[in-house]
């Protein structure tokens, strides 16, 4: 593995990022790993890892970030690694425009405006590697992720789209369908569920008590969840395969979900994907 090749990795500050950047570091690559937070750049650098400012809701912070990356690689980049993301809890009719807006804003609106200003420096040089990290909530929802499925359909949509139209470019674009990870996510879910979602206002109190069991539980909250190395595997056949793949399933409930998609009937599919919601928002 050349010590040249240089990849850029959004939200690294805790799970599935923080074990990519260390990983792909002891692997040779020069590894910038951005974090929202600027105290989050001192943890970083003092486990040795390069790491810079970057927060997906902010262009000028995505701008800056871009350049000093740029700076360091001769205006180069072999791979960009968009991780950065968070779910936002709650029933769809409970969810406010802001609310939406502010999911959208981290989720895909900065993750593809930073995607579209690493694509040009790709196309110069002639070659690239752009990976997203999607979900299995990318291909099917459950009740009380509305914000967070949409956000994850529509990077679906978008890498979809960017595999058609770089044809021919050099520049490679897979996407990564982890599932159930050991990370922080589940904790700052709960911030947000907090933050946004009155549940005693909401037609859906009782389910939201099941829910905060849930999002508050100590380890695994279901079954089958796998530690982020399982996703750096992925990620490794997607920076260094000369074929790589489209799609990546992890875990054993996005590989279960994506065949049951293709054989059920929409009917069918409701029924597994309410029986999933009942059982994981069981009150404690």
């Amino acid at each position: 593995m050349s010590s040249q090749k240089s990849v850029l990795i959004t939200g690294c500050s805790t799970g599935i990022g923080l074990c990519c950047a260390h990983a792909l570091k002891n692997k040779g690559y020069q590894v910038f790993a951005t974090v929202r937070k600027k105290q989050d750049i001192a943890v970083l650098k003092a486990q040795g890892l390069n790491s810079l400012q970057l927060d997906l809701s902010q262009s000028d912070s995505i701008n800056t970030a871009v350049n000093e990356v740029l700076d360091q690689t001769n205006g180069q980049l072999y791979a960009l690694f968009n991780n950065g993301a968070y779910g936002q809890p709650g029933a769809v009719e409970d969810l406010q425009r802001s609310v939406l807006e502010e999911q959208f804003a981290v989720n895909v609106f900065g993750t593809q405006e930073l995607t579209n200003q690493i694509i040009p420096i790709m196309r110069q040089q002639g070659h690239g590697r752009i990976i997203y990290n999607g979900s299995v909530l990318g291909i099917i929802s459950l009740p009380f992720r509305g914000a967070y499925n949409a956000s994850k359909y529509a990077l679906e949509g978008l890498t979809d789209t960017l595999r058609l139209e770089l044809h021919g470019s050099g520049i490679n674009i897979s996407i990564i369908e982890p599932g159930p990870i050991t990370s922080a996510f589940r904790k700052n879910a709960h911030e947000k569920y907090l933050q946004n979602i009155n549940k005693e206002n909401s037609f859906f109190k009782s389910n939201y008590e099941g829910m905060e069991t849930r999002l508050t539980k100590k380890g695994p909250a279901v079954p089958f969840t796998l530690p982020p190395e399982a996703v750096f595997k992925k990620l490794e056949h997607a920076l260094e395969s000369r074929n790589p793949q489209a799609h990546y399933y992890v875990t054993f409930p996005t590989y279960l979900f994506g065949t049951l998609k293709r054989i059920l009937s929409a009917k069918g599919m409701d029924w597994v994907l309410r029986k999933v919601s009942k059982e994981e928002n069981q009150p404690s």
